[in-house]
């Protein structure tokens, strides 16, 4: 038996693996009340199964012994300071070539008084990532850093995601470690967890042949997590890939945090399929079932991550709100001006407010807390 839901007792029928081991609910469960790791074998199971509420109780226990009823959001704002990028992957909807209608790169002050508006309305971080961008030197990232950290030394930066760090240290002509130090000594404080989309070659040779490998983004980790840097760790999920990839994805995630322990949260990324290219080929997109099931067995499955994210810029307020019930702690924050998962057609709102996160959370039956970059409580609601 798994569990009580709504007063009865959800049973799950068994599978053998490959190995002629039988998984079922039972057995999973039994695992994880223990405090047990579950196995990609049992993952799949849990991916694979119709049972969502049952999938969705596991995942709010293993939450609860580890969270509580606390969900943690931040004030911060977004900054996609350019969205022209040498890399036209298929998938993404963000970036331009120099001439194309739309393409745009901020300027240095106006980069600046983005962040100066952003901590007057109470910001404590300023989230940057774009394209990559084909004439700009290095040292406009630093001065970027520089010009940001200016208006206070208070405010977090979390920047460049781990394929911006290799480009980066290309056109420094740095190693991957001097890049990352150099970027600290100009105020970079961590690391945002884009471009892992799926480590998968089969699915990354078709996705995004341009961008580095799964390896290399892991690699590039690593090195920000030796540097003394924290990171977020993401997955794109919903297009092209298999159960299997998803969970061989986590799997090196895992394994990368049983070593370094530097991942704060993961965030699976539900991929939208409107403004991409690979709408043409019928890319799936996700559904709320999906969304809700992925999140729930990230937080079976990553065991050593504190932080599950919900991020309702691409999931929508309403399943955001509802995957507090399905072991997710983490609303991302009021973002502002967000324009990479517009741009692919997420239909949320640009921003929300301190009170919107707040009573979207009080009315899920969790306690609000704002929380620095870093996870530590500012304030509890």
């Amino acid at each position: 038996m798994l569990c009580s839901v709504g007063g009865g007792v959800r049973q799950g029928l068994g599978t053998r693996t490959g190995k002629g081991t039988m998984v079922s609910f039972a057995s999973i469960t039994a695992k994880v009340e223990a405090g047990e790791r579950i196995t990609d074998q049992e993952a799949l199971f849990l991916l694979g199964s119709n049972d969502l509420l049952a999938i969705g109780e596991l995942a709010a226990s293993v939450n609860e012994k580890k969270n509580g009823d606390r969900v943690f959001f931040n004030v911060n704002r977004h900054i996609n300071h350019t969205n022209i990028c040498v890399n036209r992957c298929r998938f993404c909807a963000f970036s331009k070539t120099a001439d194309d209608p739309g393409a745009y790169l901020y300027s240095l002050q106006e980069i600046e008084d983005r962040a100066r508006e952003a901590f007057g309305q109470g910001a404590t971080e300023i989230h940057i990532v774009g394209g990559l961008h084909p004439d700009l030197p290095f040292g406009f990232y630093q001065e970027m850093l520089w010009r940001v950290k200016s208006v206070s030394a208070d405010l977090h930066v979390k920047a460049f995601t781990a394929v911006e760090i290799e480009y980066l240290a290309r056109i420094a002509g740095l190693s991957i470690s001097a890049t990352l130090q150099a970027l600290k000594d100009a105020g970079l404080g961590s690391l945002p967890g884009g471009g892992a989309e799926i480590f998968s070659e089969r699915v990354r040779n078709i996705l995004c042949p341009e961008k580095i490998s799964g390896p290399k983004w892991l690699e590039i980790m690593e090195e920000a997590h030796l540097a003394g840097l924290k990171t977020n760790a993401t997955m794109l999920y919903g297009h092209l890939e298999s159960h299997e990839e998803r969970v061989d994805h986590m799997r090196r995630l895992r394994e990368l945090q049983d070593r370094t322990g530097g991942f704060q949260v993961f965030i699976p990324l539900a991929f939208q399929p409107e403004n991409s290219a690979l709408q043409l080929e019928n890319s799936r997109g996700t559904t709320g079932v999906d969304d809700l099931k992925t999140l729930a067995v990230a937080r079976i499955y990553l065991d050593n991550f504190a932080n599950i994210k919900a991020y309702w810029v691409m999931l929508g307020e309403k399943i955001a709100q509802v995957s507090l019930a399905f072991g997710v702690n983490d609303l991302d924050g009021t973002v502002v001006e967000e324009k990479i998962g517009h741009d692919a057609g997420a239909t949320s709102p640009q921003a929300m407010t301190r009170d919107d996160i707040t009573t979207l959370i009080r009315k899920a039956g969790r306690v609000p807390v704002e929380r620095d970059t870093l996870y530590n409580e500012l304030r509890r609601y």
